[in-house]
């Protein structure tokens, strides 16, 4: 009897070993990624991006050079003033006016230029196509039944940095 029962127990706990077992194969593995990180250091990173910031600073140098041309016409327009040689004062003046309304015009053309080159790039589908598959690979590779992005829902309330990918998927895409 006392065989039987020993023999009854080490069943039981093999039982139990293998229901855990089983178990422990069906939990879902979740991973999150800071898709808003990833997408910023995508594009700090990306060729389009340097040239919209190298557009945006020769826009910004110009606009500079011509503003100080006006500070400069400025200058001599109360200098002429002074001196009580108004037809000299009024003829800057008039300059003044041409080449402020000239700016006006220019920064306003630059920055609708500027603004369709940043939207052009934020909607491009490349990125996206590469994040997708890039995750894909990851949760395949890491054994992950679903991977959710921090800013896509507000329902994640705490999340474990031990499931955080965010790192991964910025190495896997080069970045």
């Amino acid at each position: 009897m006392k065989k039987n029962f020993k023999s009854l127990i080490a069943f039981a706990v093999v039982f139990m070993l293998a229901t855990f077992s089983a178990a422990a194969q069906q939990i879902t593995k979740f991973g999150v990624v800071d898709t808003s990180k990833v997408y910023s250091v995508y594009f700090k990173n990306s060729a389009p991006i340097r040239n919209y910031e190298k557009k945006k600073a020769e826009f910004q140098e110009e606009i500079n050079k011509r503003t100080e041309e006006l500070k400069t016409l400025q200058q001599k327009k109360l200098e002429y003033e002074k001196n009580g040689n108004d037809s000299q004062a009024l003829k800057i003046e008039a300059e003044i006016t041409k080449k402020t309304d000239y700016l006006t015009e220019y920064t306003n053309a630059k920055n609708v230029e500027l603004d369709s080159m940043l939207k052009s790039l934020e909607s491009s589908d490349d990125f996206y196509k590469k994040l997708y598959n890039t995750l894909g690979q990851i949760a395949e590779s890491g054994g992950y039944s679903m991977i959710l992005s921090l800013q896509a829902s507000n329902s994640i309330l705490w999340y474990s940095n031990s499931v955080d990918i965010t790192e991964q998927v910025i190495q896997k895409l080069g970045l």
